[in-house]
């Protein structure tokens, strides 16, 4: 059958499976969206506020179900509007494909009205990318775009396609596409054998969970393997919820606002079984003394991520989740009891604190994770308020902690929290925010109160940018150099305006209240939460140090 471009784009994305798309219509990319227009009643377009707003719902969508995300943008400053997302996406491995128009064929390279070159600008920071000239490749193109995206390691993938592309007419034949295995690549019998070797012959083993067993699927089998060797469990960031958050041998996160458990406790292990990480700088600290009594064993899809920031005994190469299943077929059960109640001790030792009286980060977030009984969907932004969230709430199940690892994007928890609503209607989505990272990307309340989203967006408010002020209170002579927000914003009066409800709470009553009312709601509630300014997150390791010289507010005591 002849069909245009543009036909041929929403006919891609039905073969695809794609039912929502995140964009902001312009020029160039008209064509699509007339098309788009004719199928709105098997693919829904959520219209955010901005591009960048588009980028983050897409990502949310993907990450909190683990299909493509999908968003639109126009050429020109659509199309640049977008690059924040897709770098932050790249970071965190998250299948993502963005759509943009161009000008057309013949304009382009002539600085053209709203031309920009956006498969040059993203080039470093997807997996591929394509601008599409003829209309002869264009579906193929686009099926390429989505094995690619959820292929192997993960990530965003870039089409820019002209619009007289759009608008040209050629031969469309369907294809009824199946999902691509992840990684096909053999893994060999000996690799196996030696990993089970390295694991038996431990003392003291320690497994460090990245998002990679997220992305897999492998938590079931993580369970086993964890099970079967006996071995307490740290996490990075990206991990949380891969394995149980409330299992007696979790000992939380891995770095520099690790837990004193998990960071002492990797230090002292005789193997450290690496599994879906890529030893991130914010979790080894100084390289060359991470983790020296230990063996290091890293299980990994990507073979770039061997050896990139720490050297390792040994790697098995291959998709997380075959790798552990075929690992607990081979591994006999052990006993690590003195080792397991060694780490307990500091554990108890040393436990997550906060103030008892009084609005605070930590509180906020275990007042959350008892008043939604662990069971929502939170995503964050990033800062402060994002180590607290990753501390003090328990992840039992994975995708369901959203947050900027990588990249550390402020602004991406709104637009994210939009895409996993938009996915889980039945869940309760919840977006910490700072007042500073709430400011970047506000304007996307709006969008979710025209898709009547019943999300809660908790702006944990300290009136400055509090974890670059701790830096500047810790190392930086208390020089507080434009960190201070004290400007009057009053964001209950700001979410009333764009149609939310408001609440602000000063007391841990007020919270619990606020937070009552906006479990019960159908609509978007921001609550405004004030805290002092001076609130800081513990534990901390300084750049450069050791992780086992992390250290808490009571060891800076004379």
């Amino acid at each position: 059958m002849q069909l245009t471009g543009a036909e041929i784009i929403i006919a891609c994305l039905k073969e695809q499976g794609v039912d929502t798309v995140f964009g902001y219509p312009g020029g160039a990319i008209l064509n699509v969206y007339d098309e788009l227009y004719k199928h709105r009643d098997e693919i829904k377009h959520i219209l955010t506020s901005h591009e960048q707003g588009a980028s983050h719902a897409a990502d949310g969508y993907a990450r909190s179900t683990g299909n493509v995300g999908v968003c639109m943008a126009t050429s020109g400053p659509g199309a640049t509007n977008l690059v924040t997302g897709i770098a932050t996406a790249y970071m965190d491995s998250v299948p993502l494909v963005a759509i943009t128009c161009n000008v057309g064929v013949p304009l382009l390279g002539k600085d053209s009205f709203q031309e920009v070159d956006i498969a040059g600008i993203t080039t470093p920071i997807t997996k591929h990318n394509f601008i599409v000239k003829d209309i002869e490749k264009l579906a193929d193109t686009i099926r390429r775009a989505f094995a690619i995206a959820a292929k192997g390691r993960p990530g965003p993938v870039l089409l820019d396609i002209p619009k007289d592309v759009t608008a040209q007419k050629c031969e469309y034949t369907p294809v009824m596409q199946e999902r691509p295995a992840r990684f096909a690549a053999e893994i060999s019998e000996e690799a196996l054998q030696r990993a089970v070797q390295m694991i038996s012959e431990a003392k003291r083993p320690f497994v460090f969970v990245g998002g990679g067993v997220s992305i897999s699927g492998a938590s079931q089998e993580l369970k086993e393997f964890v099970e079967t060797i006996q071995a307490p469990v740290c996490d990075s960031l990206m991990g949380k919820g891969a394995f149980d958050g409330t299992d007696a041998r979790y000992t939380g996160m891995l770095g520099m606002h690790g837990t004193k458990a998990s960071n002492l406790g990797v230090s002292e292990c005789d193997l450290l079984i690496a599994i879906g990480v890529r030893f991130s700088d914010r979790v080894i600290g100084n390289a060359a003394k991470f983790a020296k009594q230990a063996r290091i064993l890293q299980i990994d899809i990507d073979p770039a991520e061997i050896n990139k920031n720490i050297l390792v005994d040994f790697s098995v190469i291959g998709d997380v989740k075959d790798v552990l299943g075929r690992l607990n077929a081979r591994l006999a059960p052990m006993e690590h009891g003195e080792w397991l109640s060694h780490i307990q001790t500091y554990m108890e030792k040393y436990p997550l604190r906060y103030p008892e009286t009084g609005l605070n980060g930590p509180y906020l977030i275990e007042a959350v994770y008892q008043m939604t009984k662990g069971n929502a969907l939170i995503v964050t932004e990033v800062g402060q308020h994002q180590m607290w969230a990753a501390q003090f709430y328990r992840y039992k199940k994975p995708r369901m902690f959203l947050t900027s690892g990588g990249l550390g994007t402020m602004g991406y928890g709104l637009g994210a929290a939009i895409g996993a609503q938009v996915a889980n209607p039945d869940k309760t989505v919840i977006n910490i925010a700072g007042d500073g990272c709430f400011r970047m990307n506000m304007n996307e309340i709006a969008t979710a109160v025209r898709q009547k989203l019943p999300l809660i967006e908790i702006i944990v408010n300290n009136h400055v940018l509090g974890m670059v002020r701790q830096w500047q209170t810790l190392f930086y002579g208390q020089r507080y150099s434009a960190t201070l927000l004290d400007d009057g914003m009053d964001y209950v009066k700001l979410a009333e305006a764009m149609g939310a409800v408001g609440y602000r709470a000063t007391t841990r009553e007020e919270f619990v209240e606020a937070m009552q009312k906006a479990l019960a709601s159908d609509g978007p509630v921001v609550i405004d939460c004030v805290v002092d300014s001076d609130d800081k997150v513990w534990p901390m390791v300084a750049p450069g140090a050791a992780i086992d010289e992390v250290f808490t507010e009571e060891d800076l005591q004379p």
